[in-house]
C-alpha cells in the first residue's frame, strides 16, 4: 500500500505522548543544535509512512576516512528499525556500500535483523519491491556537490553516492525518510533553510539531499530506535530494542571494525556516548512505551 492509500498523514501513536519520546532521543545532549528542529508532527508523519509501506529499503553506513573504518552510529539503529518493520509484516532490505557491509551484516546477524545488500553505486535495484526509502546516518551531498564530515572536512573521496537514491525514489513517487544528527546526512536537505539559520557556520557543509520528512535526533541510532518505539505504540506490542541488545549490536559492529565517529577509536561508544549511557536510552524508550500503555489501560478501566 502506498502512502495516501488508506494511511493518514499523521499516524495514531496509540495515545502515547510523542513529545515525551523526543525528550529521550532529541534533547540535544550532544550540543549540535540540530535536534532542536525535531517536531512530534514529523515523527507522526514518518510513522504513517512506515505503516503504509509494504516494502522498505533502509540505507546506512558512514565511513570515517581518517580512521579507515565505518562508524558505530547507523548500523544498530537501521537494524532495529528494520527488524521492527519486519515483525509487523513489512519486507525490509538494509542497503550500504562494500566498505560498511561487514559491520552492518555483523550487527544485523547479532540482532536478528533484515538481510544486507552492498552496492558501490546508487543502482535503482536498491528500491526494487520498496515503496518507502529510509536514510539513517548516511552522508548527504552538500550544495557544491561535495560531502563533508562534522569538522567541515571534504570526505567526498571516501563516499559512495547512495544518497542519489533519494532522487530515484522521489521521481517514482516513493516517500523518503531522513534520520540524522548533524545536518550533513542524506534527507536532511528537507530542513536545509532552518538548519542554515541554526548553524550558519556549517551552512556550506549541510546536506541538500531531500526527503519527504526529516527526523533529527541526538544520535542517529536513537532515531531508528524511537521510530521502532512508535511502531510499537501503533501496533500495541513492543517491537523495539530489548534489554542487552544495545551492547550486543555495538560489540558486533566494533568487532567487525567499526569506530566511534566522534573519537575515531575502536570502542564501545557511539558519538562519544559510552555503552552505559546508550543502554539507559534503550531502557527509557521501553519505559516510555510500557508506562504510557499502563496509564491508558488504567484510564480505560476507570472510564
Amino acid at each position: 500500500m502506498g502512502f495516501g492509500e488508506g494511511a493518514s498523514a499523521v499516524a495514531d501513536c496509540g495515545g502515547l505522548d510523542v513529545g515525551a519520546l523526543l525528550r529521550i532521543v532529541a534533547s540535544d545532549l550532544g550540543g549540535r543544535k540540530v535536534p532542536a528542529l525535531s517536531r512530534p508532527s514529523a515523527w507522526e508523519e514518518a510513522l504513517a509512512l512506515c505503516l503504509a509501506a509494504e516494502g522498505v529499503a533502509i540505507v546506512t553506513g558512514f565511513f570515517i576516512a581518517s580512521a579507515g573504518a565505518p562508524e558505530t552510529d547507523g548500523p544498530s539503529g537501521s537494524v532495529v528499525l528494520g527488524r521492527a518493520l519486519e515483525l509487523l509484516g513489512r519486507r525490509v532490505r538494509l542497503v550500504t556500500d562494500s566498505r560498511s557491509s561487514l559491520v552492518l551484516s555483523a550487527c544485523s546477524t547479532a540482532l536478528g535483523g533484515p538481510p544486507v545488500a552492498a552496492m558501490d553505486r546508487p543502482h535503482p535495484d536498491a528500491l526494487e519491491g520498496a515503496d518507502l526509502l529510509v536514510f539513517l546516518e548516511r552522508p548527504g551531498r552538500a550544495g557544491d556537490g561535495r560531502y563533508y564530515n562534522m569538522r567541515g572536512r571534504d570526505i567526498s573521496a571516501s563516499v559512495v553516492p547512495l544518497d542519489d537514491l533519494a532522487a530515484h525514489a522521489l521521481e517514482r513517487g516513493l516517500p523518503v525518510i531522513g534520520i540524522g544528527d548533524g545536518g550533513n546526512e542524506a534527507g536532511m536537505g528537507a530542513l536545509y533553510e532552518p538548519l542554515k539559520r541554526l548553524i550558519p557556520e556549517y551552512a556550506r557543509c549541510l546536506s541538500r539531499v531531500p526527503a519527504t520528512v526529516c527526523l533529527p535526533a541526538d544520535v542517529s541510532n536513537w532515531g531508528g530506535y524511537a521510530l521502532a518505539a512508535l511502531l510499537s505504540a501503533a501496533s500495541g506490542r513492543w517491537v523495539g530494542l530489548s534489554p542487552g541488545e544495545e551492547g550486543r549490536g555495538l560489540r558486533a559492529a566494533v568487532g567487525a571494525g567499526a569506530v566511534d565517529g566522534t573519537t575515531g577509536r575502536s570502542a564501545l561508544s557511539v558519538d562519544g556516548f559510552p555503552l552505559e549511557r546508550l543502554e539507559r536510552v534503550a531502557v527509557q524508550l521501553e519505559d516510555w512505551y510500557r508506562s504510557g500503555k499502563d496509564v491508558l489501560n488504567k484510564d480505560k478501566n476507570n472510564a
